[in-house]
């Protein structure tokens, strides 16, 4: 594979980061359709409203090819929320999800976040091993029906020392 950058999002990435959501999540997960148009809002808002100086978005890229995403918004003053984080499936188990993992906690820190948080499910059991590798911890799971599937929705959470 060739050498893989993190770039900043941009509008043109958004029609392939709906797509991939929703074919990768129908694949693995049994998600049904009402998935993708749920990702179309979540960056339509944050192109409409994101604050540049305290939010951004990132697309992992090898050889001009898209490989992943992982973005950083504003959950309040204080705590940032790890968003649409996806890998490709042939880009998984390199380290890569570990490295835009961190460079995104990274971001967070310098921008004067003390915590994050994100919401996520437990059938994602590597996202959740590498969230609990990081220091992350649950802080609440509950049982809910989304997307045409019964699932264990998690928010998982880390404070900054």
């Amino acid at each position: 594979m060739d050498t893989i950058t993190l770039r900043l999002f941009q509008s043109e990435d958004a029609p392939w980061l709906i797509e991939r959501h929703g074919t990768l999540y129908a694949r693995e997960a049994g998600f049904d359709g009402t998935f993708a148009p749920l990702v179309a809002k979540i960056i339509t808002d944050y192109l409409a409203r994101h604050d540049p100086e305290r939010e951004a978005g990132w697309i992992a890229e090898a050889g001009g090819r898209r490989l992943g995403s992982i973005f950083c918004v504003a959950q309040s003053a204080d705590v940032a929320k790890l968003r649409l984080f996806l890998l490709e499936p042939e880009a998984r188990g390199r380290g890569l999800g570990q490295r835009m993992l961190g460079h995104c906690m990274d971001f967070a820190r310098a921008k004067g976040y003390t915590g994050m948080t994100l919401s996520t499910h437990e059938s994602h059991r590597a996202a959740c091993a590498l969230y609990a590798r990081n220091g992350w911890r649950i802080a609440q799971a509950r049982p809910v029906r989304a997307y045409g599937c019964d699932l264990l929705e998690q928010t998982w959470d880390i404070a900054f020392h």
